[in-house]
């Protein structure tokens, strides 16, 4: 058992967290005569870190999940969907949303398409959640942060959020406030092609370089606002907004959240700053989460697709489930961590 552990500790350590990466460059630093303790070094080395950290993971990651993806092309989700009725079918929409994209602006065509195909409002609604929050790249990218347990509980958790949010939306019968246009497109089903293993990897290579363009801008300004929470921002005003000296801590996060831009790999550093300098664990996850799911980009094309007391509801049913999680995570803290 004691094999096996230390094995698991290297594999989060030295693979997923780099830890010798950190310690390569403050050495290489300190070679060129630098003194890592200065702030502006600390800085530079918190930024080279994170960028290289989350420039392998996040192509590793995508590499690997579009080839998974290559298999569930949206016309063969939309029938494994079809075959499932009830809490199933969001259950079975919640786990297909966790090898889907990264972020929910990518979400939402798909979303509306698998609307348009006649699947049920809230089933493609439970999708719609978990997809940006969940997707197999934030339990890779937690796990090098906060540990394996961490990661995976934050993962149920979304999964929970996910499938009773469509829960909800379904037994309120809230379809007829999808926009008209959507319920009469329709779908022409394609029959997907059969794909060579030299076909997926092609798939794999392309989505990883356009999704790399896509999201590497946000990962450079996400380490920067990390490194100057890191390296410039007193501890003690960390603890007084986000630690445990505010009982509001969970709700201010997630409100700060919602507005913003980005995806998994340009808020993980920001959490993980915010959590190194005292801010407790359900805050800086409420706050990726907020991020995530209910960036104001994709609540903006979201609402072209549903009417605007759909589009309210499912506002408030993610930010009531993400404070209720943050404060499950507050509470549950000193066991995950």
């Amino acid at each position: 058992m004691q094999v096996l552990r230390s094995i698991w500790d290297f594999f989060q350590n030295q693979i997923l967290a780099m830890k010798w990466l950190n310690e390569l460059l403050g050495g290489a630093l300190g070679a060129l005569g630098l003194d890592i303790t200065n702030r502006w070094v600390g800085s530079l080395q918190f930024f080279l870190y994170d960028v290289i950290k989350i420039t392998v993971l996040l192509c590793s990651l995508i590499f690997l999940i579009s080839y998974i993806q290559s298999f569930f092309p949206p016309e063969r989700s939309k029938k494994i969907l079809g075959r499932f009725h009830g809490v199933g079918a969001n259950i079975i929409a919640a786990l297909l949303g966790t090898v889907t994209p990264f972020c929910s602006c990518s979400s939402i065509p798909l979303f509306i398409g698998f609307t348009s195909a006649g699947l049920p409002v809230g089933v493609t609604f439970s999708f719609l959640i978990s997809s940006p929050m969940v997707d197999l790249g934030s339990l890779v990218l937690l796990m090098s942060i906060f540990g394996a347990k961490v990661a995976v509980v934050y993962v149920v958790f979304g999964l929970i959020i996910a499938v009773i949010g469509g829960t909800i939306i379904e037994k309120l019968r809230m379809e007829r406030y999808v926009e008209s246009f959507i319920l009469s497109a329709g779908s022409v089903d394609i029959e997907s092609p059969d794909l060579t293993i030299k076909d997926r990897l092609t798939y794999a290579k392309e989505q990883m370089l356009s999704t790399f363009k896509k999201v590497f801008p946000y990962v450079l300004i996400g380490v920067g606002i990390g490194a100057v929470i890191h390296n410039w921002i007193p501890e003690a005003w960390v603890v007084t907004v986000l630690g445990n000296k505010n009982p509001f801590g969970v709700v201010l996060a997630t409100l700060i959240g919602v507005p913003m831009y980005a995806d998994i790999f340009g808020t993980i550093p920001i959490a993980e700053a915010l959590f190194t300098k005292g801010a407790l664990l359900g805050s800086v996850l409420s706050f990726m989460m907020a991020v995530t799911t209910l960036s104001l980009p994709s609540m903006i094309m979201l609402r072209k697709a549903v009417k605007p007391k759909l589009l309210a509801l499912f506002i408030a049913i993610c930010t009531v489930g993400i404070i209720l999680v943050g404060y499950l995570f507050n509470l549950l803290q000193t066991i995950l961590v």
